[in-house]
């Protein structure tokens, strides 16, 4: 492979001129430079990203953390995050959990593994983050942006919808089809977006006048089979609520595929009701409607944060992130009889 050095001596021209033609950067004579491209053409030439890098002092590398590589969620936000640093001439390094150990302790994990492939700067999206692990990364934490999370100590990093909102969005588009029976499937209690969203959809139920301690709660873990299993449950009562509000999209997918396996009507028997408006939640069978969470639109503004903070870019960063409700065909008014 042709190297730097090689260009120089068939150009007949020093390194640091070949260099410069190479970079773009700093003054060469027209038809010196013309010289040194010739023979970059001649020789097949590519510049090593690394040495590049190092001479802009930057190694044009943003770190992703994210805790699975599964299900639906994060795929769109690493194909956002990736064509932004492409346009950029920048490049993505992705991390994530395997599920051996510890949550919390595969985060911190997976943090240092970046920051020690001299990443310029980290996007994280973690439940099991602390404060007490951003402190310990010292001034390292002033280049880390935070996805779907609230840290007093870095407020200005952290960028979230309001998954309270969230909540109270999907309270109101139940009561407005007139349901009064009304079953939750959950995702974990360890996750902070989660006890959020259940907080405001509990909270605008009582605040209406319902009587929450009377809401069924199936915990579940965000996945397909947590809502596969949760129908499993509801089918077994003597009579199903009339509408059931799912966390995530995921486990509302596995709920209705149980359904539709048990001849259970959506929505003329039971209406469903999802979270986050995922690519997925179009194509569901009866097509999902969804809370709709603007995860792109909060991925692109962490993002051009950060790369405002590691590269001088002046690109626009929003702080209001619009909650609403994606209306489909699996929600409708409750039937007159339920009968099993």
């Amino acid at each position: 492979m042709a190297t730097i050095k090689d260009v120089a001596r068939l150009a007949g021209v020093g390194v640091g001129t070949a260099s410069r033609v190479i970079s773009g950067n700093g003054s060469v004579a027209p038809a010196t430079a013309e010289r040194v491209r010739q023979v970059i053409a001649q020789l097949k030439f590519r510049p090593s990203q690394t040495a590049r890098s190092l001479g802009a002092g930057t190694s044009k590398l943003i770190g992703v953390y994210i805790p699975f590589l599964r299900g639906t969620y994060y795929t769109p936000i690493l194909r956002a995050i990736d064509l932004v640093l492409r346009a950029k001439g920048l490049h993505m390094v992705v991390a994530f959990g395997e599920g051996i150990e510890d949550e919390r302790v595969e985060t911190n994990d997976g943090m240092r593994f970046l920051l020690d492939r001299d990443c310029d700067g980290l996007v994280v999206l973690s439940n099991a983050l602390q404060d007490e692990d951003l402190k310990a990364l010292g001034p390292a934490a002033r280049q880390v942006v935070v996805l779907n999370r609230h840290f007093d100590r870095i407020k200005e990093q952290c960028f979230t919808a309001d998954h309270v909102q969230g909540g109270v969005q999907a309270a109101r588009a139940l009561l407005q089809h007139k349901h009064k029976d009304i079953a939750v499937v959950s995702g974990p209690t360890t996750s902070p977006d989660n006890v959020a969203r259940l907080s405001g959809f509990m909270g605008e139920l009582a605040l209406r006048g319902h009587d929450v301690s009377k809401v069924l709660t199936v915990p579940g873990d965000f996945s397909n089979q947590a809502g596969w299993d949760a129908a499993d449950v509801l089918l077994k009562l003597k009579k199903l609520p009339t509408a059931v509000f799912c966390a995530n999209d995921e486990m509302a997918i596995g709920l209705l595929a149980h359904f539709q396996e048990r001849g259970v009507s959506v929505p003329h028997q039971v209406s469903v009701l999802g979270y986050d408006d995922s690519p997925s939640a179009e194509f569901a069978a009866p097509r999902l409607t969804s809370v709709h969470v603007p995860s792109h639109e909060v991925t692109l503004a962490g993002l051009h944060w950060l790369l405002n903070r590691c590269y001088g870019l002046d690109l626009p960063v929003s702080r209001q992130f619009e909650i609403g409700v994606t209306w489909r065909a699996s929600v409708a008014a409750p039937p007159s009889r339920q009968r099993r």
